[in-house]
Formats: C-alpha cells, structure tokens, sequence
C-alpha cells in the first residue's frame, strides 16, 4: 500500500465530507450551517489543492480543475458570509444564508466529481 496515495484519498474525501456537512439542512437557516465548519472546509480543499499540484497527467489536471472550482466557490460563499454578517447585528440573512448554501451545494459538486474521477481511475489502473 502507498502511504501517499492513502493521504491523497483520504484528504481528498474528507474535502468532500467537510463540504457536505456544510450544505446539509435548511438551505436559509444560518443556525444549520456553521461558519467554523465552512472554513475547515476551505482550509482541507486548499491542502487538497496543493497535493494535486504536482501531478501532470490528464487525470490530475481535470483533478486539479475540479478543486479549484470548489476553492472558488467557497471563499466565495465566506466572503459572502463576512460581508453578511456584518450588515446585520443576528448574522446573515436568510437570503444571504440561501447564496452561501448554494455557493457550497455547486462546491459539493465539484468535490463529487474529484472523488468520481479519483475512483473511477483507481478502478483503471493496473497494479
């Protein structure tokens, strides 16, 4: 077993997990959604990102593509949050909630298709 492809994986998937559990209940209720969380959740696809930097195959730039979507779209959903939260005194709105949710739910997807492309090619290659 290759320790590295083990962290990859398991970087790569608790990038996925972190995202969902963001995006998961009320779409604009802020009390469902944890900032902290959404920022773990930058942090692991920002490590997520560096470790696919170094691959130069087809897969590893369609990986690569894939995770910086999903970086995009969530520091877009935090500085939407910040600058939500400083508007009002209660957090951010329920229409600022149902933006940033959103913004995570397109990042849910491109982290879904990370780990698509990450096990259908795992499937392909040879021992």
């Amino acid at each position: 077993m290759n320790l590295e492809r083990v962290v990859f994986g398991f970087v790569i998937i608790l990038a996925l997990s972190f995202t969902f559990a963001f995006v998961m209940g009320d779409i604009d209720n802020a009390s469902h959604h944890n900032v902290w969380v959404l920022t773990v959740a930058i942090l692991i696809n920002l490590i997520a990102t560096g470790l696919k930097l170094g691959d130069r195959s087809q897969v590893g730039a369609l990986l690569l593509a894939s995770s910086l979507v999903v970086d995009v779209l969530l520091i877009t959903a935090r500085v939407i949050w910040v600058t939500a939260e400083n508007q009002t005194a209660q957090g951010p709105s329920a229409e600022s909630m149902v933006n940033i949710v959103s913004l995570a739910g397109g990042a849910l997807v491109a982290s879904i298709v990370t780990v698509v492309i990450l096990v259908s090619d795992t499937l392909i290659s040879r021992r």
